[in-house]
């Protein structure tokens, strides 16, 4: 099953971002990338200030995506101010 993850950061947490970035990084990368369909970060309007990211996974239930959050080393950081997580289904392409 598809879901979405939309992380907002808390205001001013740019320094938290990126003092944890490598490690959430490495964090996807030995434990979700098959799993993971799409992911990013998201940009304030300058289009260069990260506030946030968008992931979506291909997993087998809510529960993992539990497990995925409660694991990130950016969450375990204090980086988001919320986290909103829904089904997802892909039409395009």
């Amino acid at each position: 099953m598809l879901f979405a993850v939309l992380c907002r950061d808390k205001k001013d947490s740019l320094p938290i971002r990126l003092a944890n970035r490598e490690a959430h990084l490495d964090y996807i990368r030995a434990n979700w990338l098959p799993r993971l369909i799409s992911a990013g970060p998201l940009f304030s309007p300058d289009g260069q200030t990260m506030i946030g990211g968008l992931l979506i996974f291909d997993v087998e239930d809510r529960a993992e995506i539990d497990r995925y959050l409660e694991d990130d080393p950016y969450g375990k950081a204090g980086l988001f101010e919320s986290v909103d997580v829904w089904p997802y289904k892909k039409v395009f392409p």
